[in-house]
Formats: C-alpha cells, structure tokens, sequence
C-alpha cells in the first residue's frame, strides 16, 4: 500500500469507529431500533445504486424513440426538449443525433466521432462553421456506411467540429435525402 491508500484506510477507519461509537452510546438500550434503522438506511442506500445502475434502461423506456411503420416511413416524436433525435447506425455503430434544418451538413462530436474510431487528433480541421457558439473549427470525413431504419446511403460526407457539442447534428445534407412532415409532436421521414 503506499502513503495515499493508507491515509485513506486511516481515515475511514477513524470516521467508522466515530459513527459506531455513536450508534453504540445512543442506542446502547434499544439495540432492536438501531438495526432496524441501519437495516432502513441500507435499503435506501441499496435503492439508490439499483436506480442509478438502471437509469440508462430506464431513459431508454421513458424517452420516445424512433420508430419504422409497416409503410416504411420513419417517424420521430418530439422530445421534451422540444427536439427530434434520430439514431443512426454509422458502420454498424448507433449514432444519436439531434435533426437541425438550419445545418447543412451533417456534423459529429468529438466524443461520437471518437466512438466511430475516427482518431480525431489526426485530423486536419480546416473548415469552419458558424454556431451558437461562435466560430468552430471543423474536419471533412466520409462515411462509409450510414443507415436509418432500411435506408442505406454509402460514402457520405459529414463534419467532425472541434467545438464541443452535446450531440450530433443531422442537418440537410442528409435530411433532404428524404421528405420531411413535421405533424402535431411528430417528425415523419418518407424516402
């Protein structure tokens, strides 16, 4: 162990002896109603790492997701951002992007592009683009393979901003690949 890991031994030991001394002087006659209570406190404790651990399940269920008809249109409710986010699989990889008719091109995070295994360090930013944000620097890449829902589009040019950015956009350099209604809370996709 070295300095750091037993300080911290130390010190944890230390807080545990101050806690148990004093669950012990003040339930020291009602043994029964201290474990109840710490019996109590570790199921809430235990709630909580099973609601944290499935939160990424439950976003998944709760969130409204994209769904292909029997027509073979895809449609797309609103999110609670008021939003549309499509996925998309990129060779094979699903992509989250948020649909952006004011961007023309399709443009990809830092983080996504890196999950796409596209070494973003090598890249040579020598666009720019105009955000919310300011000027961003950008890089030109194509994709070899983008799918949504049946719809398969290869070679595909997009941008990798090196600007941070939340998510994806899908602007309409891919968007006008398709016909676009937007009805009620829905986006609808038609090729």
């Amino acid at each position: 162990m070295d300095a750091e890991t037993t300080g911290r031994l130390f010190y944890l030991t230390l807080l545990l002896v101050a806690v148990g001394g004093w669950v012990i002087v003040e339930y020291r006659k009602r043994m029964g109603e201290a474990l109840r209570t710490a019996l109590a406190w570790g199921l809430i404790f235990i709630g909580v790492m099973a609601g944290y651990g499935l939160w990424n399940d439950l976003r998944t269920d709760i969130a409204p997701q994209q769904i292909l008809t029997q027509a073979g249109q895809i449609e797309v409710p609103r999110a609670e951002d008021g939003h549309y986010y499509l996925t998309l699989d990129i060779n094979g990889t699903p992509i989250r992007f948020m649909a952006d008719t004011g961007a023309t091109n399709m443009v990809l995070s830092d983080r996504d592009a890196r999950r796409l295994g596209i070494d973003t360090q090598d890249l040579v930013y020598i666009g720019t683009a105009q955000t919310a944000n300011g000027i961003v620097r950008t890089a030109r890449i194509r994709l070899p393979e983008v799918a949504l829902g049946p719809h398969l589009d290869q070679d595909f040019p997009a941008w990798v901003n090196q600007g941070e950015m939340s998510d994806s956009l899908l602007g309409m350099d891919y968007l006008s690949l398709y016909r676009v209604e937007i009805a009620g809370d829905r986006m609808i996709l038609r090729r």
